[in-house]
């Protein structure tokens, strides 16, 4: 497992590579955060979690970066799998700050792709319960 310091040493090396461009109007940055997030709507509390958000808030645009739960999904992580895997995330996040800020918000928008997937976690869960009757 990756030490607080490994991480966040990860997620800032990973912020370098992305153009300058890409943090304008992001006024509360990428936070680091410890925690294990659970969706909501999660079915088991041991098959999802929130590795990464974007949030807006009181005219705060920021990116929190899950420790917590990436600890959860990839407690074997090396350091340069966790690399390849929180690039994914971190670009995933900028993706939906770069199309809020341009005002995407239609049915190819991360958005919408990000709410297909809920609905068919949803959905699987629905057909399971309703297979094990």
């Amino acid at each position: 497992m990756l030490t607080t310091e490994e991480y966040r040493a990860i997620v800032s090396e990973l912020m370098d590579e992305l153009p300058e461009a890409f943090y304008q109007k992001l006024t509360g940055g990428v936070i680091v955060s410890e925690a294990l997030v659970i969706p909501d709507y999660a079915k088991k509390h041991d098959d999802l979690c929130t590795l990464g958000q974007y949030q807006v808030y009181s005219g705060v645009r920021q990116i929190v970066m899950f420790k917590g739960s990436f600890d959860r999904v990839y407690p074997q992580a090396t350091a340069a799998e966790a690399k390849d895997i929180l690039r994914g995330i971190l670009r995933h996040e900028f993706r939906h700050h770069v199309e809020a800020l341009g005002g995407i918000h239609d049915a190819t928008s991360l958005e919408a792709e990000d709410w297909r997937q809920k609905r068919a976690y949803l959905a699987r869960h629905t057909e399971e319960k309703e297979s094990s009757r």
